[in-house]
């Protein structure tokens, strides 16, 4: 569903929004079931975790990074009402997609408990501007339904943390403990948030539980000193290749891939780039 402008305000009024139905049902069940090709379903894991130590190591070992091994996951990185949603925030077309995670967690596996930080310190070389300009657009999407016993997000209002200078980024645990919002809704939600906002991941509350999301952030093309994964050291997997020969030349240009029109295509260019991605429809750069 198209973001209303009046969730898009509320981003900027408290530093996130929650829009619920976000995903269509068939694309969040056919997503939903990709899961289990790059992670083990929860019973399975349930049933014996000592099977699956990978996920004890850090709060983030279950982060897979953007390609995933299905394009069920991969097509909601670039879900043409997220796509409007970003062009809309940003107040720009010209955008970049620059970073996509897909992220697992397992109640007991680790504590997911986390103090309070704004994200910018991994978003950008500097710090976002307090006027607002230049801002970047970070989010979720639920993949499972996210209760208060799911270690749901705590964010916490801009108007809470006003009075803090932007360069502060982090926090003692437990300091915004009565001012955070719990950020609780089904799968197939989105959340928006912006850099500069208070929050934290919190820790399972009961056993047997689990809670999965894509995470995928946008920026506008010209703020070089923003950004987080560089996209041609992950072109050479396989899945890449699909995604980038299954995506529009819209969706292909959020990764920087040329759009037709550049002067970049020339017979030799499209020759060679049709032998590296061959399932690709290169007749728009053609034109």
């Amino acid at each position: 569903m198209q973001v209303p402008d009046s969730k898009l305000a509320e981003i900027w009024d408290r530093g996130f929004t929650v829009v619920e139905g976000f995903i269509d049902p068939q694309s969040l069940r056919e997503a939903q079931e990709a899961l289990w090709t790059i992670y083990p379903r929860p019973e399975e894991y349930f049933a014996d975790p000592a099977k699956y130590p990978q996920f004890e190591k850090s709060q983030f070992a279950g982060i897979r990074l953007f390609p995933f091994d299905a394009w069920a996951l991969n097509r909601l990185c670039v879900y043409p009402d997220l796509i409007d949603a970003a062009e809309r925030f940003l107040k720009t077309a010209q955008i970049d997609l620059y970073k996509g995670e897909l992220w697992a967690k397992y109640s007991g596996a680790i504590n997911y408990d986390q103090f309070h930080h704004r994200d910018y310190r991994n978003h950008t070389i500097v710090v976002p501007r307090e006027d607002g300009r230049n801002t970047q657009m970070t989010t979720f999407i639920l993949l499972s339904d996210v209760t208060s016993a799911d270690g749901p997000t705590k964010v916490v209002p801009l108007a809470e943390t006003r009075h803090l200078p932007m360069g502060v980024a982090r926090t003692k645990f437990g300091t915004f403990a009565e001012q955070e919002v719990s950020v609780e809704a089904p799968a197939g939600s989105l959340m928006v948030y912006k850099t500069d906002v208070f929050h934290r991941g919190s820790n399972f509350t009961a056993p047997n539980r689990s809670r999965f999301a894509i995470l995928t952030d946008f920026k506008s093309r010209e703020w070089r000193w923003q950004g987080k994964l560089a996209w041609p050291d992950h072109s050479e997997k396989k899945v890449w290749d699909e995604a980038m020969a299954k995506m529009s030349p819209r969706q292909r240009d959020l990764f920087g891939f040329p759009p037709a029109g550049s002067d970049y295509w020339n017979e030799q260019t499209l020759r060679d780039v049709q032998t590296r991605y061959p399932e690709m429809d290169l007749s728009p750069y053609r034109a």
